[in-house]
């Protein structure tokens, strides 16, 4: 009798072992799914932050251009106000007062202006990137 029972307690022990070891197969096999999901997300979420990283690089890039355009336009009209003047007198004396924003206003705006025709933005799209 006490033979058998350790022979029934072997196949009981046997049979847990099985068991763990097919939940332990089981959960490796969840783990890796798991695994492969995370993996899949931090790569779409690398591209996404490639992507924006890239139309970043070109906005500072236009905005570099814009600015340098910007100041380009400020010394014209600088120039401008200087030079309208040679004899040295005031702009009130000529009447111009506080109507001079209006002349440099329909100068810039005036399509035959040489000041009118834009510049192109030298920055490349953001598919030009690889990174």
């Amino acid at each position: 009798k006490r033979m058998i029972s350790n022979r029934e307690s072997a196949r009981r022990s046997r049979k847990r072992k099985q068991k763990h070891l097919d939940d332990l197969t089981a959960q490796v096999s969840q783990l890796r799914k798991v695994n492969d999901d995370i993996m899949t997300n931090v790569s779409i979420t690398t591209q996404h932050y490639m992507s924006v990283e890239a139309e970043n690089h070109v906005l500072r890039v236009q905005v570099a251009e814009l600015s340098h355009h910007l100041q380009s336009l400020n010394d014209i009209i600088a120039f401008m106000h200087s030079s309208m003047d040679p004899t040295g007198f005031t702009d009130e004396q000529y009447g111009w007062g506080s109507g001079n924003a209006f002349v440099v206003d329909e100068f810039m705006n005036n399509s035959l202006s040489y000041l009118s025709v834009t510049q192109p933005i030298l920055a490349s799209s953001v598919d030009t990137f690889m990174y």
